[in-house]
């Protein structure tokens, strides 16, 4: 077993997505905690909660990340959605501590037309918040990197570092690369010199030792394009170079790489996307 896994559903409840996980040939899995399109989650029973735990240790499965609900905007002016996105993001902070959970993965926010450097101030402030108030969660945050569709941050490496470095609590974050939203950002990794610049460059601003998960996706659009298209592994305009380079770089190999590749109708693609992955191994 590998460090290679997907997102599974929590349909039916939050242990399912393990069953699932290990159906499809998963080493790590990622799950939202809660119905990724309602504010709030349902309460997560103590029994649930055991039943989670035993079937984790049971399957073998190396790590569980949480990703937050989309609707979540760190990056929001004072108002609802702010007030909102703090509780539902020191609600996941709390389920993500009773399951043994010590990953979470976000999206940075959006500015919404108020510019970057208050989306960045906006983000720092809520984290300096978050991580006072939820002590009971002592694992990392991972900042996503971003296509940079509409307004959102995190589209530059040097986004994302400065939200960590401006923060009271840099050491409680890390990052998550995901391949489709880098490669739509302009970073150019499918040729092995690409590649080692790409990767020089994330050591550069952001340190490689707090690249803690991948999101492996290939992108419907193209190299600079700011728009956020996932496609399964090899059929976009990725295509299975960079891939290749990322599954033989030794570096990662105890990295989590996660799908997050169209489920669609046809719930086989999973162990498809991982069997497409797993024979680049060289």
């Amino acid at each position: 077993m590998d460090y290679l896994g997907a997102h599974m559903s929590i349909s039916g409840g939050l242990s399912k997505a393990i069953d699932r996980g290990s159906a499809a040939g998963c080493g790590v899995i990622q799950i939202f905690t809660q119905n990724s399109n309602q504010w709030r989650g349902k309460e997560v029973s103590d029994s649930e909660v055991a039943l989670f735990r035993e079937k984790r240790a049971a399957a073998g499965i190396y790590d569980i990340v949480s990703h937050d609900i989309y609707l979540i905007n760190l990056a929001a002016a004072p108002g609802e959605v702010r007030d909102k996105s703090l509780a539902g993001f020191l609600e996941e902070m709390e389920r993500c501590a009773r399951l043994g959970i010590d990953k979470i993965v976000m999206h940075p926010g959006s500015h919404v037309g108020e510019g970057e450097e208050t989306g960045i101030s906006r983000i720092v402030e809520a984290f300096d918040y978050l991580l006072e108030t939820g002590k009971d969660y002592t694992g990392k945050i991972l900042l996503e990197t971003t296509a940079g569709q509409g307004t959102n941050i995190g589209y530059r490496f040097e986004q994302l570092g400065e939200i960590r470095t401006r923060s009271a609590h840099p050491d409680r974050f890390g990052y998550c690369f995901d391949t489709c939203h880098t490669f739509a950002a302009g970073y150019d990794f499918t040729s092995a010199e690409g590649y080692q610049k790409v990767f020089a460059e994330f050591d550069r601003i952001l340190g490689l030792e707090n690249l803690l998960a991948f999101h492996f996706n290939d992108s419907k659009k193209g190299l600079g394009s700011r728009v956020d298209r996932h496609e399964h592994i090899g059929q976009g305009v990725l295509g299975l170079s960079g891939f290749r380079l990322l599954m033989n770089d030794e570096r990662f190999v105890r990295v989590p790489k996660i799908l997050e590749t169209p489920k669609g109708d046809n719930e086989e693609m999973d162990a498809i996307n991982l069997k497409t992955l797993r024979d680049l191994v060289e």
